[in-house]
């Protein structure tokens, strides 16, 4: 960042008639992240505290700058005259007070306004070219130690290579935060790469996908019909498929996607499909037995799940055909008095299906439990363990979200990790305890197990020992993972060697809830009972944006008032979908309103469209092996504990009771968690739910997604919508299932 100016274009030369204006930028009021276009306040020196409203493609720009903006002055009917930016061209400030301000803003990490007001008073106008050309002077100032100067110098140096970095993409319209991971993946090879290996970022950065990296390789003269692009884009197609739950795609499926993608021949993807698949980094072929028992279909697989699928096939075939036990002393036990001494230990007899369900985990070396609510899964998982310590067993118990696992604990009264946790993953996702290192257990329980996908589901059991017990919980009935997959479905298959228990009857005491009737009566394609219950109930409101109104009020309003519930903590909104006005994305900017709305005294950050709070609830939304002791995870929930203007750093107490921190930039993989989708709700339990369902949502409604909401409850379901949507999501049946080979691979089928 020299004193030079550094001159910025968004739409090429000037028209006529343009106008200059300079100004310190004061405040930004919007930011599109995805485009770079910004609403901002701009101080022009004019005096009398008035702020001039601009508007355009500001990108990069920070508050505290002094910009020379070119383009035209104009009018909002509703906010008055205002400068629509062309050009802009930024300038370190000359003056004290414009040099304070501009340190101060937040820009370089290390210096908020309290520092910047010192370093100005003891360097005056100079301050600047002393950070610039001699920044170890900086231990001069009150207050700077050798280590935070260090930390300032670097900052400078980072913030001038990537403002480089953005000049070169603003050209193609990559926002700021894309460019500076952009800058922290590639650093001074940066420009190189994306100039001359644009569809590397789409595999390499996060937030970059296929369409963003297919904008700038057009823009730095990549052809339309380039082998590159057209690999590029069967990858990217491949991956989307994953993203939806798919383990693989059938080819023709994934060529007539890549043509529409595209916009190419049909022969020139199907040729470059074929030397994606002599590639070892490409993808594989395979001929798979179709649905149902169906024709074989070619699928084409990303390596990774491919890997995964015969890994974890094999891999549980071989638990099951090992002749060694962990837990040797359940072959030959008296069950009767075995049974008798648990019923003992817990106070209750089992039901002949749980009992069934415990002899089967404690002699059988993989096991499946499955059931709805108020069947008694977790009475059974309990059982087993009681039994299982008895024999003096080492027990691990885990589930794949931070919330069921602590519920999980609080069940058997052992202890519960997350299976991230549990199998101590490293940087980059590689796990601590895999084939070679396997976990020191004879039992291992994983509740939940509707939630894991392949790829998780593949590290798991590669770290179970040869002759330990492996037994999945879990409602099979339920969504399946959020990632690629349908693992305890494949499990509970026809063809499956694994052996399972499905428990069905409800318990008397079970009964007597609303929300586990309303729960199996949906399950089984009823209606649910919405009148004369003291805890289900429905509010009939018929348009979709009322209706995203109603259940903010509910949720944050009359069920604390009515049942002394705490809204952050004890209420959640569940949306059968992200967008539109009853969406998760629109109910959390009602609810953040609600709960934590802005004061004077509460710090927050604007990121993009979403401002956060000391006190928000948020969500991780993406997998990051980088952060916290065994990474982040996506649907990871947690409370905005602090927000550091100086250090440009948040930190999230998440679920789990662990800090984890977010530089600003990194603000794009935290979303609110107000109001979450369905989806992201999984593993979680709430004392009350929420559930908008209105027609707004119609092909999102299904029976399995309305029954994964209704079970998130422990004691308070509230539906706010209408009686057709609701009618709509109890009818349809969920279309299909995921492409995944597994079933078939346990049977035997495919595995080499």
């Amino acid at each position: 960042m020299s004193s030079a100016a550094q001159r910025r274009s968004a739409d090429g030369v000037p028209g006529p008639r343009t106008a200059v204006v300079e100004g310190v930028l004061e405040r930004i009021t919007y930011a599109n992240e995805e485009n770079g276009y910004t609403v901002a306040r701009v101080d022009t020196g004019r005096g009398g505290g008035d702020l001039l409203t601009v508007v355009g493609s500001l990108l990069g720009a920070q508050v505290g700058e002094s910009l020379r903006m070119e383009g035209r002055w104009g009018s909002h009917p509703q906010f008055g005259k205002q400068f629509t930016v062309e050009n802009y061209t930024t300038v370190l400030p000359a003056t004290i007070q414009g040099i304070r301000r501009y340190l101060g803003s937040g820009l370089i990490k290390g210096i908020g306004p309290v520092m910047a007001d010192r370093i100005t008073t003891h360097f005056g106008v100079d301050t600047l070219d002393v950070i610039e050309t001699e920044p170890k002077r900086l231990i001069e100032v009150p207050g700077l130690g050798p280590k935070r100067t260090k930390k300032i110098a670097a900052a400078w140096e980072e913030q001038k290579a990537i403002k480089e970095v953005m000049v070169f993409l603003q050209g193609v319209g990559v926002s700021t935060s894309i460019a500076v991971r952009i800058y922290k993946k590639y650093e001074d090879a940066s420009i190189s790469v994306v100039r001359n290996q644009p569809y590397r970022l789409a595999a390499d950065v996060w937030g970059i996908g296929f369409l963003t990296a297919d904008r700038i390789a057009k823009a730095v003269g990549i052809p339309h019909d380039s082998p590159e692009r057209v690999k590029a884009g069967l990858q990217y197609a491949l991956s989307q498929s994953t993203d939806q739950g798919n383990c693989f795609l059938p080819e023709e499926r994934l060529i007539a996607d890549a043509v529409k993608l595209l916009q190419v021949d049909t022969g020139l993807v199907i040729d470059c499909l074929a030397e994606l698949a002599k590639d070892p980094e490409g993808v594989v072929r395979e001929s798979v037995p179709g649905p149902d028992g169906g024709e074989d279909v070619t699928a084409v697989y990303l390596i990774p799940f491919h890997r995964a699928e015969l890994s974890l096939a094999g891999r549980l075939q071989h638990l099951l055909r090992t002749p060694d036990d962990r837990m040797p002393g359940f072959r030959d036990v008296a069950w009767d008095k075995a049974l008798g001494w648990l019923a003992g230990r817990t106070g209750a007899d089992l039901a002949p299906e749980q009992q069934e369900a415990v002899k089967l985990a404690l002699t059988s070396k993989v096991a499946v439990l499955t059931g709805g609510p108020g069947c008694g899964k977790s009475f059974t998982v309990r059982s087993v363990v009681e039994l299982a310590r008895a024999k003096k067993a080492k027990v691990l118990l885990a589930a794949p979200t931070g919330r069921a696992a602590k519920r999980l604990a609080e069940l058997t009264g052992a202890e519960a990790s997350t299976v991230h946790r549990l199998l101590e993953l490293k940087p980059g996702g590689d796990a601590a305890y895999d084939k070679d290192r396997p976990l020191d257990a004879d039992l291992v329980v994983v509740d939940e197990a509707s939630m894991l996908d392949l790829l998780l589901a593949n590290k798991l059991v590669k770290a179970v020992p040869p002759g330990a017990h492996l037994l999945f919980v879990g409602d099979v009935d339920q969504l399946p993972s959020v990632g690629a997959g349908e693992v305890l479905r494949d499990l509970l298959s026809e063809e499956s060697p694994v052996p399972a228990v499905r428990l069905t009857r409800v318990f008397r005491q079970a009964q007597q809830s609303g929300v586990v009737a309303n729960a199996h009566r949906i399950n089984s394609g009823q209606p649910p009972l919405t009148q004369g219950l003291s805890d289900f109930f429905l509010f009939v409101e018929d348009d979709t944006e009322e209706a995203g109104r109603l259940a903010v009020d509910v949720a944050a309003r009359r069920l604390p008032a009515k049942f002394g519930l705490d809204p952050r903590r004890d209420v959640q909104v569940l949306a059968p979908m992200h967008r539109g006005p009853a969406g998760a994305g629109h109910l959390n900017g009602l609810l953040q309103q609600a709960i934590t709305p802005g004061r004077p005294d509460l710090p927050e950050k604007r990121f993009g469209g979403r401002v956060f709070r000391v006190g928000d609830k948020v969500t991780q939304i993406r997998n990051n092996y980088e952060k916290g002791a065994n990474g982040v995870f996506n649907g990871t929930v947690g409370v905005v504990q602090d927000l550091d203007a100086d250090e440009q750093r948040l930190t999230v107490r998440t679920d789990e009771d662990e800090e984890v921190g977010y530089d600003f930039d990194e603000l794009d993989e935290l979303a609110h968690a107000y109001a979450v989708t369905i989806h992201r709700s999984q593993g979680s339990e709430y004392p009350a739910v929420v559930i908008p369902v209105t027609t707004g949502a119609w092909m999102m409604l299904q029976r399995n997604l309305l029954y994964t909401a209704v079970t998130r409850a422990k004691k308070l379901v509230v539906l706010v919508g209408s009686r057709k949507a609701l009618g709509q999501a109890v009818r349809t049946v969920s279309a299909g299932r995921r492409w995944t080979a597994l079933d078939h691979r346990l049977a035997g089928r495919g595995t080499g």
